[in-house]
């Protein structure tokens, strides 16, 4: 840029105001077009997913708390499934899932339980049946 710059001095006791003077400036201004650049233009994708999926279990702990509920389990699987949808709810994962585990851990020996004590309790009087026979 060429700039010119004039500096004018007066005298400090004259009496009169300064009088300024406008200067001019030239400014070029060049035009430079699309970037040139050698690489490709690159783009990056970031996939946020809006809603993890955590199974709380609650349907099946509310199955083992209704049907043969051996030892309660049902009902504490019922209670730690209930706490997994919870902290599902706040936002808290990790809790969600480590309440849902506990929960399916239950819930699998409630199962198991119960159908162990249906097949007894429905053998056994059979059998005593037959025995009396």
């Amino acid at each position: 840029m060429n700039r010119m710059v004039q500096t004018v001095f007066f005298p400090v006791n004259s009496g009169q105001p300064p009088s300024y003077e406008m200067l001019k400036e030239e400014h070029k201004v060049v035009v430079l077009g699309a970037p040139h650049n050698p690489a490709p233009p690159t783009s990056t994708v970031i996939h946020i997913h809006s809603e993890t999926s955590v199974p709380d279990h609650v349907v099946w702990s509310l199955f083992n708390t209704l049907f043969m509920n051996p030892c309660c389990l049902g009902f504490i699987a019922f209670t730690y499934s209930v706490k997994s949808r919870d902290r599902k709810m706040v936002g808290d994962l990790i809790g969600a899932q480590a309440y849902a585990s506990t929960a399916k851990c239950l819930n699998i020996w409630a199962l198991i339980l119960g159908i162990l004590m249906t097949i007894l309790l429905t053998v056994i009087p059979v059998l005593i049946y037959q025995a009396h026979r």
